[in-house]
């Protein structure tokens, strides 16, 4: 039994309104077709996630006390801050939007805008440190801490966003997320334990860091075995 024309219209359109979701709309005679096939384009997320894996650890073993004073100094990290957890992992963020990623676009785009704002704290010529330095130094604690619990509930976002992604990525954006709130809660009360704790949760993150990146440069072309990470979609 033939269905009638109205309705084989109405189905027709229903096809291609759902086709030109995934494929490309066939191109007429006058249709003019490209002389050029478009660049590919590689993953940019193991870069990314690198760029923050070995920022967060050098930083992490500082707050922990790992081989240095937990209250000591942690400078050392501004240049890694500046041009691997900052520049490399921006230009990750942006290449994210090519491919179409726009939660690894947000997601690397700002830590990678974290970590140049984070150093920026350091440069003497910014003198963001010489203006606390004319009042209480609780001040600047407490200015540190709302900068941390800020970035604490940015996270928290993330992480609701990721929940349909992979056991490594929520994994990754809740150990980020306790981080921060107890960075945040070691600058509030002036407490190194506090801090120490943070530092190590920040080194967990940045291991599980460093793990989504090799599983994503481990692909079927280029490695005899692949690491799981746990899909939940």
């Amino acid at each position: 039994m033939s269905m009638p024309a109205a309705a084989d219209h109405q189905l027709d359109e229903r096809h291609l309104d759902v086709e030109s979701k995934h494929y490309p709309v066939a191109t007429t005679a006058s249709t003019p077709q490209s002389l050029f096939a478009a660049p590919t384009i590689a993953n940019p997320g193991p870069l990314g996630l690198s760029a923050f894996a070995l920022t967060t650890f050098v930083l992490s073993l500082h707050n922990a006390g790992a081989g240095v004073p937990a209250a000591g100094p942690s400078n050392v990290v501004v240049g890694l801050a500046f041009f691997y957890g900052g520049v490399v992992q921006l230009c990750a963020g942006m290449w994210e939007f090519l491919t179409g990623n726009t939660f690894g676009a947000t997601a690397f785009s700002s830590y990678g805008g974290f970590w140049l704002s984070y150093a920026l704290i350091f440069i003497p010529g910014a003198d963001i440190l010489g203006a606390y330095g004319k009042v209480d130094v609780m001040v600047l604690e407490r200015s540190l801490g709302i900068y941390l619990i800020s970035w604490a509930i940015f996270t928290a976002l993330l992480l609701i966003a990721s929940h349909r992604s992979s056991v490594g990525l929520v994994s990754l954006f809740f150990c980020l997320f306790i981080t921060f709130v107890l960075l945040a809660a070691a600058k509030f009360n002036n407490s190194v334990t506090t801090q120490v704790a943070g530092g190590a949760f920040g080194v967990i993150t940045a291991i599980i860091a460093w793990y989504n990146a090799l599983s994503g440069l481990l692909t079927k072309d280029s490695s005899y075995f692949l690491l799981p990470v746990g899909r939940l979609s």
